[in-house]
């Protein structure tokens, strides 16, 4: 098969598994939890690091939120089978970076990565990250390119494929849907939390931190997080399956 033949191919396959094949990451979190330690042996630096860390996950779900709410139905979906894409998206966030959802999930998982401090798990991760990504856009640019001929060509020579050039910006020509927004991100916000907590639980039982009180362990304020990222989701999920509020207007 020629290689781009290949590339395609693969990129397809990787676009169907996007969602579960990152996981084989989490051998390296495994590895990596035996360097931990407190920063200068400072339990509020190590606060502080963490917060930092899940703001940035916090910007990638961001950056996904300011595309998924201005995005046409049958664009930027969650579909796994195949790609689809009715019409080009060359506004709002498109019109800065061709894969804001990508450069969303990567700054989304970066946070997580960069949590214990090991130099190399952010390294590695990033590595992977672009290489698992690449052939994904590789067979997506393939797909929009036949479907939208020139007009494709023209919007990916002007804007790149991964870094935004911020001023390119053009407002989105579609309105902002909240509800889209709940319905497809309560998920992904509850995912980054859980993420968080577990990981923050796990090193705390390695530094003999045994729990002794069930609001005071791991730690205070990641019990805060978790109780207000799980009433979110509980009450995002009631919405979604007992009422219509979540329902865009016909």
């Amino acid at each position: 098969m020629p290689l781009m033949e290949e590339m395609e191919s693969s990129g397809r396959w990787l676009f169907r598994w996007r969602s579960y094949l990152p996981l084989v990451l989490v051998v390296l979190f495994l590895i990596g939890l035996h360097y931990f330690s407190y920063p200068f042996g400072s339990h509020l630096l190590d606060i502080a690091w963490e917060m930092m860390c899940l703001a940035i996950s916090l910007a990638g779900l961001g950056i996904r939120v300011a595309t998924v709410g201005c995005t046409p139905a049958h664009t930027s979906g969650r579909n796994t089978k195949k790609q689809v894409a009715e019409e080009l998206n060359t506004t709002g966030m498109y019109s800065i970076v061709r894969n804001p959802l990508y450069l969303g999930n990567f700054l989304v998982g970066l946070g997580p990565a960069m949590f214990l401090r090991v130099w190399w798990i952010p390294v590695i991760f990033l590595l992977a990250f672009f290489l698992y990504y690449e052939r994904i856009i590789f067979a997506e640019e393939m797909f929009l390119r036949r479907k939208f001929g020139e007009l494709y060509v023209q919007w990916a020579s002007a804007t790149p494929a991964f870094l935004p050039r911020w001023r390119q910006w053009r407002p989105s020509k579609h309105p902002f849907s909240f509800r889209k927004v709940l319905r497809r991100e309560h998920q992904t916000l509850f995912g980054i939390i859980l993420a968080f907590y577990l990981i923050e639980t796990i090193t705390e039982v390695l530094m003999g931190n045994w729990p002794h009180f069930a609001l005071d362990w791991p730690d205070p304020v990641w019990n805060i997080i978790l109780l207000v990222g799980l009433a979110v989701f509980i009450s995002i999920r009631v919405l979604r399956k007992r009422t219509a509020l979540l329902r865009d207007p016909l």
